[in-house]
């Protein structure tokens, strides 16, 4: 039987521990897309998952390479949606760890981090596009046409949702900070 789940996840470690929760109670993700996770059920604890993004798109030859290596390692690539990529494993071939070194978790988390940066950068530059073509025409005496009001609604909003994606990427850069630290201690 196949269950839909409608859930929002910012944070892909959280994500894959609600996964793993839910492989526990004998539902296996089986599709997501934005938002929207696919299970089917399967026997409990079945499966542990893991989430990665890539460097590249999945069609990408070298993201292909790796995602068949991964395979052959005993890995199914459940499901991707945009450079992330879904992964599980058999609970009864041991534990499941993508990142056994510090250097391959610090560029994975530079991966994520380098994502809400994009993010943060795209919503406060268009933010501010909105804004300055708000202020101009207000110069002009609306001669720009008569959507004044709304550049500045909108361009207050994507500023605040550049903050939100600033704040979404906090975690990852304390975790690289940390990363480094350790590495340098252990060094």
């Amino acid at each position: 039987m196949k269950h839909i789940v409608y859930k929002a996840c910012w944070d892909y470690e959280k994500e894959e521990r609600w996964l793993n929760d839910m492989a526990a109670k004998g539902l296996a993700l089986s599709d997501y897309t934005w938002c929207r996770y696919a299970f089917t059920e399967t026997p409990r604890g079945q499966y542990l998952y893991r989430i990665e993004l890539l460097e590249n798109m999945p069609s990408h030859p070298e993201s292909q390479a790796y995602l068949r290596f991964l395979e052959e390692s005993g890995v199914e690539v459940v499901t991707s949606y945009m450079r992330w990529v879904y992964l599980r494993r058999n609970a009864a071939d041991g534990p499941f760890d993508i990142y056994t070194d510090i250097d391959s978790k610090i560029q994975h988390y530079k991966r994520i981090r380098a994502f809400w940066n994009v993010m943060t950068a795209v919503e406060w530059s268009s933010g501010a596009c909105n804004l300055a073509v708000g202020i101009a025409n207000l110069e002009v005496n609306g001669r720009l046409g008569n959507f004044t009001n709304g550049n500045f609604v909108i361009g207050v909003c994507l500023l605040v949702l550049g903050f939100l994606f600033f704040f979404l990427g906090l975690p990852i850069r304390r975790k690289i900070r940390a990363l480094k630290k350790q590495q340098t201690i252990t060094e």
